[in-house]
């Protein structure tokens, strides 16, 4: 079977390695490169304890599981599972928020100021009280979708990239290709994983994919020795150190829900205002800011993923925020579904929330 999947980011990456295992003759088109869009400017934390509801919970924490799998498939040197650290709650709030996760089943921990300033000795003002996620980690991102893209090739996937995406070819209401601006590849199933660009090749058949606007800025300083040993979310900030020493974070507190449809501010005035938080909680590291990037968030109108089967025969989507947490339940699901293999009852519950058919007048 042919298939082309549209998109280098990490979705389309890991769907593309897993049809590339389960034998498909796979093709993977980008108007760019591995991981330039989103991908490459991505927080890359893996959790579950962000969620919109009990179904989102469980997929993120599957694709936790996942992640697990993929370590016994290939060398994933850019995950670390490093933990995490939460004090952006308090009191009510923060006891409140540790029994809904244990509820769910979440491994979570309150810890007092003394565990936290002996997990972070580097952090200013330990909070009273934190909660500890001690199963989360992190990806750097661009290695992690080059990791499972050439996991990928190495099965036989090609990847084609620089070239734009006009559209998708049918016949009969069957996908029998992609059109790029050279011609039309030739493909007995597409899969839509472009990120924002997707509704513009979706739409090219009539399928709708509405999006929201979600511009996010990340802030990478100079490297700086080791200093921070979990991902860090402080009531006005969210930081990590990655692999390299740099220490990482979205200019905007709470970017796993920041809602801004727009970015007003220039770019270095909001690194400035970061480096100055993450000063007051880093007062002992010399810290510069070294580099700041902007990408557009892939966030479908609900704010929930978008996984399956949409408007004519072979034709396939997977879009979703976040990516860095979903990619691996979303590569092993959205395969079995382009495939045709059977799904586990358990796989079916996990994907039905996300049908694309939700956005269909």
């Amino acid at each position: 079977m042919k298939v082309v999947v549209v998109g280098a980011g990490i979705i389309g990456a890991s769907v593309a390695y897993q049809l590339a295992k389960a034998g498909a003759q796979v093709t993977v088109i980008d108007g760019a490169g591995v991981a330039a869009g989103a991908t490459g400017r991505s927080f890359g934390w893996i959790n579950a304890s962000f969620h919109a509801d009990a179904a989102h919970f469980r997929l993120r924490a599957e694709s936790m599981a996942a992640y697990h799998r993929l370590i016994e498939q290939m060398d994933l040197t850019p995950v670390r599972w490093t933990g995490c650290l939460c004090w952006d709650a308090q009191d009510t709030a923060l006891e409140t928020q540790a029994a809904e996760l244990d509820a769910l089943g979440y491994e979570v921990d309150i810890i007092d100021r003394a565990d936290f300033a002996a997990r972070e000795p580097h952090v200013a003002n330990p909070p009273e009280q934190a909660l500890a996620f001690d199963a989360e980690g992190v990806a750097e991102t661009a290695p992690m979708a080059q990791t499972l893209m050439n996991a990928a090739t190495a099965l036989g996937a090609q990847v084609v990239l620089g070239v734009t995406v006009h559209g998708i070819e049918t016949r009969a209401d069957t996908v029998t290709g992609l059109r790029i601006e050279q011609g039309v590849i030739p493909a007995d199933r597409v899969v839509i994983c472009g990120g924002t660009g997707s509704p513009a090749v979706l739409g090219s058949v009539g399928v709708a994919l509405p999006m929201l606007e979600r511009p996010g800025l990340l802030l990478r300083s100079v490297p700086v020795a080791p200093v921070l040993s979990h991902v860090m979310v402080a009531p006005d900030q969210e930081f990590r150190q990655d692999a390299t020493g740099r220490i990482i974070a979205p200019t905007s507190a709470s970017h796993q829900s920041d809602d801004l449809e727009q970015v007003s501010e220039r770019p270095d005035v909001l690194a400035e205002a970061t480096m100055a938080r993450l000063q007051a909680l880093l007062p002992e590291v010399a810290l510069r800011w070294e580099q700041v990037t902007q990408a557009m968030r892939p966030v479908p109108q609900d704010g929930l993923p978008v996984m399956g089967p949409c408007g004519p025969a072979g034709l396939h989507v997977a879009v979703m925020h976040s990516g860095i947490t979903l990619a691996p339940v979303a590569g092993e699901l959205v395969a079995a579904g382009v495939l045709d293999q059977p799904l586990s009852n358990h796989q079916r519950d996990l994907i039905a929330p996300y049908a694309p058919q939700r956005f269909q007048s």
